[in-house]
């Protein structure tokens, strides 16, 4: 069931770099299915199921990292100061709980948020950088600190919790994108047995980091097709309003543009005969396929699209989430049931009479 399989990775911590329990936990399901796996240097996760010869190959891949901090400092008092690692949300950060993952076991801690009966009232609406923000563990000095394993490069992230809500859905950390695991897990389960395209599927580090961490995997598996399952945003929330019509517990969607636009220039326009796929997959199933639109956003597989010597067909496929990159993401399980199911009917679609080439 796929609840059970995302809460038990929602509550690893894998920080970009750092994903090596989220991947033990995951290659402990693959073994369960007698799927047999390899792992590179990065640490990406592969499994690769094989189809027939004539039909293009397709790679399915998902992150297992999250976004966090790095310890850059630890003062004389024991107070520890951050590093940020990904797009984290400088307004949500006072105030919240914290693991650092040393290598003595992790440790709780909490970043301090000033007494509010000290706070100003020109301070009550300012926004600390991240730099100025501390975590408290408890420690009263650097040797205390020290001594607990708590050093520079320590990873910290976001305490992991859980919080089941009304009507199926789910709060908590590293949303993005253990559900993204949990539903390529669920894949995994489905594809076993049948006929189709050979199958690789892959769970990638350091997508939070740089974005370029599956790299690797997709080169060595040199895949005809390539799609990315990560969230989509949900705009049915009074500040996402204007942003698009995809909704929670709408089912599960397709990107039809990406675009970063802050100082990477990079984005996916999807390849037309993966959109007409999706779309004949989700109408085969009575599925409802959500569409989204964003600039703001970028995947890995804006690096995978220009690989080999004739590019990888690319396709974002995802899931409705609300509140990302904050320590408490929400989504709908029901989403995840109709993702699996959608990209499992995409792969039954695939036949030799799908064209790849543009101009033929």
């Amino acid at each position: 069931m796929i609840r059970h399989t995302l809460t038990e990775l929602m509550l690893i911590p894998g920080l970009s770099g750092y994903e090596d329990r989220v991947a033990a936990a995951i290659a402990a399901h693959l073994d369960r299915m007698g799927l047999a796996h390899r792992s590179d240097r990065l640490g990406n996760l592969m499994t690769t199921i094989p189809g027939h010869p004539d039909l293009p190959s397709v790679m399915v891949f998902t992150h297992m990292d999250q976004l966090g901090f790095i310890v850059r400092k630890v003062e004389g008092n024991g107070l520890i100061r951050l590093e940020r690692l990904g797009g984290v949300p400088e307004r949500a950060l006072p105030a919240q709980a914290v693991v650092l993952s040393t290598r003595n076991g992790d440790l709780p801690g909490v970043i301090a948020n000033k007494s509010h009966h000290a706070t100003g009232p020109e301070e009550k609406y300012k926004v600390l950088p991240y730099a100025e923000l501390y975590v408290d563990a408890g420690f009263s000095s650097a040797a205390e600190a020290e001594a607990a394993g708590v050093r520079i490069g320590t990873p910290v992230t976001y305490l992991p919790r859980v919080i089941p809500l009304a009507g199926g859905r789910l709060a908590g950390t590293s949303v993005d994108d253990r559900a993204g695991c949990a539903v390529l897990l669920a894949l995994a389960a489905a594809r076993q047995g049948k006929p189709g395209p050979t199958l690789h599927l892959v769970w990638s580090v350091q997508e939070e980091f740089n974005l370029r961490g599956v790299l690797p995997a997709a080169t060595a598996l040199a895949p005809d097709i390539a799609l990315q399952i990560d969230l989509l945003l949900a705009c049915d929330t009074p500040d996402m309003a204007g942003r698009g019509e995809v909704a929670l517990g709408g089912g599960p969607g397709i990107s039809l543009y990406s675009f970063h636009g802050r100082g990477t220039l990079n984005g996916v326009i999807p390849h037309p005969a993966l959109v007409e796929l999706a779309e004949r997959a989700a109408e085969t199933g009575g599925l409802p396929l959500q569409r989204s639109a964003h600039t703001g956003a970028l995947t890995d597989l804006s690096y995978i699209q220009f690989m080999g010597t004739e590019g990888v067909a690319c396709l974002d496929v995802g899931f409705p989430m609300r509140y990302s990159h904050s320590a408490l993401e929400v989504v709908d399980l029901a989403d995840l049931d109709g993702l699996t199911r959608l990209v499992d009917l995409m792969l039954d679609g695939i036949t030799p009479a799908l064209q790849l080439v543009r101009c033929p």
